[in-house]
């Protein structure tokens, strides 16, 4: 992740389906690495991570981790390979991405084993699949807070700060980007409804800076961080460890979204841990800002924001702005 540059041409992806924080819809079938993620690709050092994560996780719903050198999209690449029937925890790791991406059409950016790049592919039910972003960033805070010692807080909608307390300027740590994939004549393929039954493929695209300490170009430097500068002067978790503990949490959040209380056990982990809640914000909606105080998350991850004006707004996607208290 890091390095966020706009891409030419084009227009933001709308949210799948219009009104799910953190989420982008997948457009077309094209492949944008330069070959299909494969557990036998070649990689050396890939090989071996790849090796032992799955060994870390055997027995394990999700376990099926294919860790390459370099690619394109782990995202582009899941997709892909759920248009194959791929089952749900089949996950990409990069060590490079050449294309990666981000919200609004935003590309990201790594040095080679600076970051843990992948994406896990789930398969919710279309009525708690707009919450993927939300389990992804829960369980990516619980994985580095239990190996790296560090409490990172989430920002709305997609995103790991640290320290997000406001005692200083947040500094990304991680990114999010969710992709579903609705199938041909879906209920909710068309506009946002409420089904409860059909399932949806979801990408879950994650970027965590892990050891980027002295090397974030100067554009960065205010505005990211990695896991070694928090470390420091010890050095930050093993990316493979990091993976293992993630998915885990993951699967343990994507089963419990199947259970009656699950999606509102999980709003109210993610509202623990939320850098934005009880927040001064500006949220850039494209056309026009939004600026108030942000009071609390509905069921379905979206942000209510009380406006300068007195007035509630229910916000499904934007980017925030964390504002400073006069």
């Amino acid at each position: 992740m890091s390095r966020a540059r706009p891409r030419g041409g084009g227009n933001p992806r709308s949210g799948t389906p219009g009104t799910a924080p953190g989420w982008s819809r997948a457009c077309g079938a094209g492949r944008h690495g330069a070959s299909l993620a494969r557990v036998d690709d070649p990689g050396g050092d890939a090989d071996d991570r790849g090796r032992r994560a799955r060994d870390a996780l055997a027995g394990g719903r999700f376990v099926d981790i294919r860790w390459v050198e370099e690619t394109g999209s782990t995202n582009a690449d899941v997709l892909e390979l759920a248009r194959g029937g791929e089952a749900a925890g089949t996950v990409v790791v990069a060590e490079r991405q050449t294309a990666g991406r981000g919200r609004r059409g935003r590309t990201w950016e790594a040095p080679a084993g600076a970051a843990l790049t992948f994406t896990i592919l789930l398969r919710p039910r279309a009525s708690v699949a707009g919450l993927a972003t939300m389990a992804a960033a829960v369980a990516a805070a619980e994985a580095v807070e239990s190996l790296a010692g560090v409490r990172p807080a989430l920002k709305w909608p997609n995103d790991l700060v640290w320290p997000g307390d406001g005692s200083g300027p947040d500094r990304k740590l991680a990114g999010i980007l969710a992709e579903a994939e609705w199938p041909p004549g879906a209920t909710a393929s068309g506009g946002w409804t409420r089904p409860t039954t059909e399932r949806v493929a979801v990408a879950v695209g994650i970027g965590l800076n892990v050891a980027w300490r002295g090397r974030f170009p100067a554009e960065l430097v205010d505005v990211a961080v990695s896991l070694d500068e928090l470390t420091a002067p010890s050095g930050p978790p093993d990316r493979v460890d990091l993976l293992v503990a993630l998915v885990r949490r993951l699967d343990e959040l994507d089963r419990s979204l199947e259970t009656d209380g699950g999606p509102e056990a999980l709003r109210a982990a993610w509202a623990g841990r939320s850098a934005t809640i009880g927040r001064r914000v500006r949220v850039d909606l494209g056309a026009d800002d939004v600026v108030g105080t942000a009071v609390d998350l509905t069921a379905e991850g979206h942000l209510v924001v009380e406006t300068v004006e007195g007035e509630r707004r229910v916000l499904a996607v934007g980017d925030v702005v964390h504002l400073r208290d006069r």
